[in-house]
């Protein structure tokens, strides 16, 4: 750290905490909270106190700069880094310690981005790894350091291709082996290129966003494919077919199955860190005409996601919406097809309301999503454990809300709704076209209709579209058939986009993908129709005349802001002859 950038005398003495009660709101029972947390976990006292919530890491990171005289950087990218400084910087110390050099500057000193600027020790050990040099700081949340290192570090990482180019001949020795006779499975596995190039299929995938990796063996060749915004693409040419032994049995290792039983399907998890994240992937095998199959689907254990802003929800629908899950009683439900993101939508409301005056208790098949402060219980049918009679016991353990991962049968339906009407929140989810259709869903499980109309709250249906690609997306202005296929009539000329295709979004046009979302408020001119134990198609003629958006009115909505494409929406939706004039 060099004489311009080292903490002054009087901060020094001061030190962190101090320097944290003189400069922030920072009160000293939350500081000594805080303490206690660090002493439980190891974890950094500044990482504590913004998990704590006393304190976000702008402010922290304002009131050590001001303090310190350090510039603080919002936000750190690839871009930023030297390359050649970080390639004599270990990766360990680098994580461990929470700092990355970044480039010299014109003094020839090293510019290090640090989140803790009184951990010296580390700035000296860092100091020696340079031979000597002046050290300069600048601040950044630990969270972006980690980031950054993740990405930085992966640039030198090698690609399937490359390992499959460079092993070449490891793995036609290997193959030769496996198809010379039999080999011990568990020794085959080990083979350094069979490590590297699994290791490798899972890093690309995370890096590319895709959410199930694919591994399937034919007759001369085994193909592997990602799936990214919910369309299955090619990452690399095909494998040679010799190695599908020892890949499934690398995978089969990981997972915990068995690898000697090739004719019956199995299931299993894998538990992964993979760039500083950790990653639930579920593993599944299934035997089919020229070997096993495997399918790998990635479930990040993080909250980042779970933030209803970044769902796809607007300002007013995400108002309404955080109105009615901070009910203290009813029925909120969730419907939609597989893999249209009820269970990240449900789980993101948990997020919103989870704090320690709430009891909060959740029920799933299996657990996809940790979400801390909550008691998450993962049903076992073979034991007996079904969402019914865990639902039954749970409402013993004194819940303020409870959710339950799917209502399936009438059991589990009439104790939901007899936890709702008896002072507890339960979210759950259906599998129904749109919100009117939940309401005859669950009449016809035989609920009584009476019960939907008292203990029901709201239904919010949605689905899932892939979101345009800002780099190569193209304007143009529609004819008024194409807009009037999503039910739009336009006032004037509007200008929309379509996809293009470019290398970021593999020439598919489209990156990531949002929700658009069709939220049924159940009132007292709702719950008459609903007792009169009519057809969802009433119920939600007047549910729109109330002011509901449609599934296909909200899509329009993301089509004319420039989000997504009149051909997803269509993809999503069905036709509902509601005309939205804008």
């Amino acid at each position: 750290m060099s004489a311009e950038t080292r903490p002054s005398p009087a901060a020094e003495r001061l030190g962190l905490r101090e320097t944290l009660l003189r400069s922030t709101r920072l009160s000293l029972a939350q500081l000594e909270e805080a303490v206690r947390r660090k002493a439980e976990t190891g974890e950094r006292l500044t990482d504590a106190i913004v998990e704590l919530g006393f304190l976000n890491e702008e402010e922290l990171h304002k009131a050590l700069g001001e303090q310190l005289g350090l510039e603080v950087r919002s936000s750190l990218s690839p871009e930023d880094v030297e390359e050649e400084l970080v390639k004599r910087v270990p990766i360990g110390f680098a994580k461990g310690a929470g700092l990355l050099p970044l480039g010299r500057t014109e003094a020839d000193a090293i510019c290090v981005a640090i989140s803790d600027p009184f951990d010296t020790a580390s700035l000296d050990d860092l100091r020696l790894l340079f031979d000597g040099a002046d050290i300069e700081t600048v601040l950044a949340s630990h969270r972006a350091i980690m980031g950054t290192i993740n990405q930085v570090y992966d640039r030198g990482s090698d690609s399937i291709s490359d390992i499959v180019e460079t092993a070449s001949d490891d793995f036609e020795s290997l193959a030769s082996e496996i198809s010379a006779e039999p080999q011990d499975l568990l020794d085959s596995a080990d083979e350094a290129p069979i490590i590297r190039l699994v290791d490798s299929l899972l890093q690309q995938a995370v890096k590319e966003r895709a959410s199930d990796v694919h591994i399937e063996p034919f007759e001369k060749d085994i193909r592997v494919r990602f799936r990214v915004d919910d369309i299955l693409y090619e990452p690399v040419s095909p494998l040679p077919k010799a190695l599908m032994p020892s890949i499934v049995s690398r995978i089969k290792i990981l997972g915990g199955l068995n690898i000697a039983e090739k004719r019956l399907p199995q299931d299993g998890r894998i538990r992964l860190k993979i760039a500083g994240r950790d990653y639930d992937v579920r593993l599944s095998t299934v035997p089919v005409s020229f070997g096993e199959r495997v399918v790998m689907r990635l479930l990040p254990r993080t909250t980042e996601m779970l933030d209803l802003a970044r769902l796809g929800f607007d300002d007013q629908l995400l108002g309404t919406w955080e109105r009615l899950i901070a009910r203290p009683n009813g029925i909120v439900l969730v419907t939609g097809p597989t893999g249209s993101g009820k269970t990240t939508t449900l789980y993101a409301a948990l997020s919103r309301i989870n704090n320690s005056t709430r009891n909060i208790i959740t029920i799933d098949d299996p657990v996809e999503i940790n979400l801390p402060g909550t008691g998450q219980i993962e049903v076992n049918p073979k034991i007996g454990l079904t969402f019914a009679s865990a639902l039954r016991s749970v409402l013993r353990q004194d819940p303020n809300v409870v959710l339950v991962g799917e209502i399936r049968d009438l059991e589990t339906a009439e104790i939901a709704i007899q936890a709702s009407l008896t002072g507890h929140l339960v979210f759950s989810t259906l599998h129904t076209n749109d919100a009117p259709g939940a309401i005859t869903r669950m009449v016809d499980m035989g609920v009584e209709a009476y019960l939907v109309a008292s203990s029901l709250v709201a239904v919010l249906a949605q689905r899932l579209v892939r979101k345009l690609c800002t780099d190569c997306r193209e304007a143009y202005e529609p004819s008024a058939e194409e807009l009037a296929e999503i039910g739009v009539r336009a006032k004037s000329a509007l200008t929309l986009y379509r996809a293009v295709g470019c290398p970021r979004c593999h020439d598919t046009g489209y990156r990531g993908r949002t929700g658009i979302f069709e939220l049924m408020v159940v009132n007292d001119e709702l719950r008459a129709l609903v007792t009169q134990n009519v057809d969802a198609k009433l119920i939600k003629r007047k549910a729109v005349e109330l002011g509901m958006r449609t599934l296909r009115v909200d899509g329009a909505h993301n089509v004319i802001q420039g989000l997504t494409t009149i051909e997803e929406v269509l993809r999503a939706t069905e036709e509902e002859g509601v005309v939205a004039e804008v």
